[in-house]
């Protein structure tokens, strides 16, 4: 192995072993996040990282298999991003005198 390709080496690891760290964190992040909003941003950020370990196996084993995979896996996360943002929106837009009153779960609706 030249020094090149051991500099490359060393520096793919290095990548592989934060996007671990990283994968580590965003599920510590997942299973304690305060709100749904952090949970959802947290599957977004999840994409990324499977995205980049990808790229790393990618780049470990020099083929361009991975690369129209990891372009789906982009349009994927972006568009659910997308989708919880405007979920998260309607959700919480402020009401105003128009609006009818909330649909209350303890309404009796009668038999059916």
């Amino acid at each position: 192995m030249t020094a090149p390709e051991q500099v490359d080496r060393a520096l793919l690891t290095c990548a592989v072993i934060l996007i671990l760290i990283a994968g580590a964190l965003l599920l510590a992040r997942i299973w304690r996040g305060p709100s749904m909003l952090d949970r959802a941003i947290s599957l977004d950020v999840c994409a990324a990282l499977i995205i980049a370990g990808l790229a790393a196996k990618s780049a470990f084993a020099r083929d361009p298999f991975y690369f129209p995979i990891m372009l789906v896996l982009a349009f994927l996360g972006f568009t659910g991003s997308v989708g919880i943002a405007r979920f998260i929106a309607v959700r919480d837009r402020p009401r105003t005198p128009d609006d009818p009153p909330p649909h209350s779960d303890d309404a009796q609706e009668g038999p059916r």
